[in-house]
């Protein structure tokens, strides 16, 4: 059990505070209700820019992690399709001034041209790097467009194109700033050896004079139900062909959901996974098999990927696994089988929760998704499961006709 206490401020950030007597460190983890879905479909990678651009110093503050690192603390940050988070962890002593440093690049960034220039070239670079020059890297930018038609999750958060971040204006990126990195737009989670009367007075002190910006409203266009299979072939200078097989799947909040991750660690979780123990141990027809989630907070996709061996085509290596994907749908998975998959998920939860950071980042994570006290009773999601739920999921999201296929032949 996580014990929180939460208070909202009146420009509408919301505050989470954990307290954690086991470590000196303490957490701070800023997340903001902002990622890839909310670009335009012409200016794409701007959330991810911000990852970067949120460290290239605010108004009074021109370099955040020396200040952090001053402090004896470390940070870091990571966009989704569905979030931005920037967290940093610092002896518990001098929390106030994380609480400085990113009151101080919520209410303004500084927006210099050097450091729009220094950042958009690292994510140029980073760009290039991940999906242009390394084998496979533009997986997801031939995958994702072939599963979703008119939701934003049809691009990375790496960006669709290069350009759209190379041509980005500074007048576009202070646009994005103000519309969405507002307070209202905001969770701030605390977790450390801290009293809460000190956050509740910190947040005040620091955030509570920063004005709620123009509240930003989502209206996505919501992905129509596939009932068509659909298929990419691409040839790349890679080691080894490859497919893809991407099925639509329960939104985060979802019914249906944690019974999708469930099923994907039966498929594909350890080496006496289903898929991996039949078509790679037992048989090798493939070199390796992985069977996951996206964990989107719209609609996602669950994903099965492959490299066949030699020998084996890639017309062959679907109807391997479609095969084996049939057979589970048909067939309940033994009580004993079920319960190992349970135990692993929940001990990898409880074990996570162990990491004060970890404690911080679900926290605000849970909240935003809803209500942070899910952060307690997301154990009970996977251990309610029953043989009857995987066989009715299965036979809703892995059908034959709502799966779109890459085939990544090497050449």
């Amino acid at each position: 059990m996580i014990e929180y206490k939460k208070l909202t401020l009146s420009n509408g950030l919301r505050v989470l505070f954990h307290e954690d007597n086991t470590s000196p460190i303490a957490a701070f983890n800023m997340l903001y209700d902002v990622g890839a879905r909310d670009e335009h479909k012409n200016r794409t990678g701007f959330a991810h820019l911000f990852e970067h651009l949120m460290f290239g110093g605010s108004k009074n503050i021109p370099d955040f992690d020396k200040a952090l690192q001053l402090a004896g603390g470390n940070n870091n940050a990571y966009t989704s399709n569905d979030v931005t988070s920037y967290y940093s962890s610092l002896p518990a002593a001098n929390i106030e001034s994380a609480f400085w440093l990113d009151s101080d690049r919520l209410n303004e960034l500084a927006f210099s041209s050097k450091s729009l220039e220094v950042q958009r070239n690292v994510v140029v670079e980073e760009f290039k790097q991940t999906c242009l020059n390394q084998p496979y890297g533009d997986v997801w930018q031939l995958l994702r467009p072939l599963c979703y038609k008119v939701h934003n999750y049809s691009w990375s958060t790496i960006g669709k194109k290069i350009e759209h971040i190379e041509d980005a204006s500074m007048q576009e990126v202070k646009s994005f700033f103000y519309k969405h990195y507002t307070p209202s737009n905001a969770i701030l989670s605390v977790a450390g050896d801290l009293e809460y009367n000190k956050i509740v007075d910190l947040s005040e002190k620091w955030f509570g004079d920063i004005d709620n910006r123009e509240a930003y409203v989502r209206d996505l266009a919501q992905e129509p139900i596939q009932n068509n299979k659909r298929e990419l072939w691409v040839e790349r200078k890679v080691p080894n062909d490859a497919i893809y097989m991407a099925f639509k799947m329960d939104a985060r909040n979802g019914i249906d959901y944690h019974i999708s991750d469930l099923i994907s660690d039966l498929l594909s979780s350890g080496k006496s996974s289903i898929l991996y123990k039949k078509l790679v141990k037992d048989k090798p027809i493939f070199i390796d098999i992985s069977a996951y989630i996206m964990g989107s907070f719209d609609n996602g996709l669950f994903v099965i990927s492959a490299r066949p061996v030699s020998g084996v085509s890639l017309e062959d290596s679907y109807k391997i696994i479609r095969n084996e994907l049939d057979i589970f749908i048909s067939n309940k998975v033994g009580v004993r089988e079920l319960n190992k998959v349970k135990n692993k998920i929940i001990s990898s939860m409880v074990f996570q929760d162990i990491k004060v950071i970890n404690k911080a980042m679900n926290l605000a994570l849970y909240e935003l998704l809803g209500d942070a006290e899910n952060i307690n009773t997301e154990i009970n999601r996977y251990t309610s499961i029953t043989n009857d739920d995987i066989q009715r999921v299965s036979r809703k999201i892995l059908s034959e006709n709502k799966c779109s296929i890459l085939y990544y032949k090497a050449v």
